[in-house]
């Protein structure tokens, strides 16, 4: 006979169970993204307490890849120059949980996500031509 393990089961509250449709959400508010990721999900939060529009931004990755770690040190610039701590990023790695990719019906990786502000705007790639994704986000207008 053979045993299986089973996983051990956090208790939650009922506000933080997933709605049907949508990926939940992160447990670990303050984790470190990439250069050091863990567990599949992590979030870099910045400008907290603060009454601004706050920016929640996806980045979806599959692993510590050269272009996944481009694209996460891209946003991270794009965000310090242009939202000035108004941001909020959470990092999916698909390796660890590729279930995750539905809720964004995310097709390739690198992707970024901007959840908020409405609507939502996706850009695919490693972030690099800045002027690009400046106006994807709609920080900047379209010339």
């Amino acid at each position: 006979m053979m045993k299986t393990k089973t996983p051990k089961r956090r208790a939650a509250s009922a506000s933080a169970q997933p709605s049907p449709g949508r990926s939940p959400r992160s447990a670990t508010a303050n984790s470190v993204p990439i250069a050091g990721v863990k567990s599949s999900r992590s979030k870099l939060r910045h400008g907290e307490g603060r009454t601004d529009k706050l920016w929640q931004l996806r980045l979806y990755v599959a692993g510590q890849t050269p272009k996944s770690l481009t694209a996460f040190s891209n946003l991270k610039t794009i965000c310090e120059n242009h939202l000035k701590g108004r941001y909020d990023i959470e990092v999916i790695d698909l390796v660890e949980q590729p279930q995750l990719s539905k809720g964004d019906q995310i097709l390739t990786v690198p992707t970024l996500v901007r959840k908020l502000p409405q609507p939502v705007r996706k850009i695919i790639g490693d972030l690099s031509d800045t002027e690009r994704v400046l106006v994807g986000l709609d920080l900047r207008p379209a010339n």
